[in-house]
């Protein structure tokens, strides 16, 4: 029955609402969180404001560039941010694609490429942020997008968390005995895409990830170009990776950006690093 549903013409906005879980309340902003930062619009090719943040860091040469995942908005990913920044010290800018937070417009997949171009357009023209430092990092969904910015427009490297393969193989997770895949519109195939990224690869997945199978992360490493590194994160789950991974995951995040950046990065806890 749902088969002949979607083929009936129901396709878009039922695979919308199985993908796509935008929140458009601001629950706080990092001001709460004690951070300095610049409340940001951009506007996409097409016309529509997006909402961002700019987070200045507290000495690294390296902009992180962050495409989140489909549910929720920037401000449920403030304390993820707060770690990666005490602990890095890097700038970083988060944003909203359409739909979500106080961004304007219909989500959609192409609709979120494009919202990504505008943030790299936006990041690479600020005075303040190394164009040849900036840093891709896709959670999730956003590892999709991150990866098409990537292949678009090029980055200093390129950092996915939790990501998928595809919608294709998602859909057969969460519908296994309806044939979904030909019959969705949206894609976000990564695992065909990866292969033409031309930065250095570091792809995060949780052993027990309960939503993107650990198998995801691993397929995509293995067609993912050289070079690339690969760091599984024992007992994480999908939304918990950065609070298990804990400072094992900060300090290979500080190792993998300082090879990037050509220097060492530096922060408030850079003391603490281990050797």
């Amino acid at each position: 029955m749902l088969t002949l549903i979607l083929a009936g013409g129901c396709v878009e906005p039922l695979e919308k609402r199985f993908i796509f879980f935008p929140d458009k309340t601001i629950v706080e902003t990092p001001r709460e969180w004690g951070m300095p930062y610049e409340e940001i619009y951009v506007t996409t090719e097409d016309g529509l404001r997006l909402n961002g943040w700019w987070i200045p860091g507290t000495g690294s040469p390296i902009t992180l560039l962050w495409f989140h995942g489909n549910a929720g908005n920037i401000s449920h990913r403030l304390e993820n941010i707060k770690l990666r920044r005490d602990r890095l010290g890097i700038n970083l800018f988060i944003f909203d694609y359409r739909e979500y937070g106080r961004s304007e417009g219909q989500v959609s997949e192409e609709g979120t490429y494009r919202d990504g171009s505008a943030a790299v357009r936006y990041v690479r023209g600020r005075g303040d942020a190394d164009p040849a430092r900036i840093v891709f990092l896709g959670e999730s969904l956003g590892s999709a997008v991150a990866v098409e910015m990537a292949i678009r427009h090029g980055c200093a490297a390129l950092i996915l968390e939790s990501p998928l393969l595809s919608i294709r193989e998602m859909a057969k997770l969460s519908f296994p005995f309806f044939p979904l895949g030909p019959l969705l519109r949206t894609q976000y195939d990564t695992l065909s895409k990866i292969g033409k990224v031309r930065a250095p690869v570091l792809i995060v997945h949780g052993e027990d990830d309960e939503i993107v199978p650990f198998r995801h992360g691993r397929r995509l490493f293995e067609a993912a170009p050289e070079p690339k590194e690969f760091y599984a994160v024992k007992g994480a789950h999908h939304n918990d990776l950065y609070l298990v991974g804990g400072t094992d995951y900060l300090d290979l995040l500080a190792r993998f950006l300082g090879r990037v950046g050509g220097a060492r990065l530096s922060g408030p806890e850079r003391a603490a690093e281990r050797p």
